[in-house]
């Protein structure tokens, strides 16, 4: 069963990686500035759950010390940020008028 939480949690980060790389590119590409905003959004909202899934990955995978969660803890605040500033940016750049 664990193993079976591990896999599923590194094709989640592997295919949100991918995604981030994706919306990364294509937010740089564009000359509209709220296509461009919308797709960096995307960008931030994809980041974050990866990092909230890497976090989650590290803790779970390894036994527990006191640096590992520390880590843990920093990557999920910092995913968490990104999470909440790509929400965030996405309704304001879906809002603007074109």
């Amino acid at each position: 069963m664990v193993t079976a939480l591990h896999w599923v949690l590194l094709i989640l980060i592997c295919l949100l990686s991918v995604g981030s790389v994706y919306f990364s590119f294509k937010s740089r590409r564009l000359s509209d500035a709220r296509l461009r905003g919308l797709n960096a959004a995307r960008m931030n909202i994809c980041m974050g759950f990866m990092l909230v899934l890497i976090a989650l990955f590290f803790m779970l995978a390894y036994s527990g010390s006191t640096l590992k969660v520390i880590v843990g803890a920093l990557f999920i605040v910092l995913g968490l940020f990104n999470l909440f500033a790509g929400l965030r940016n996405h309704s304001v750049y879906r809002s603007m008028k074109m």
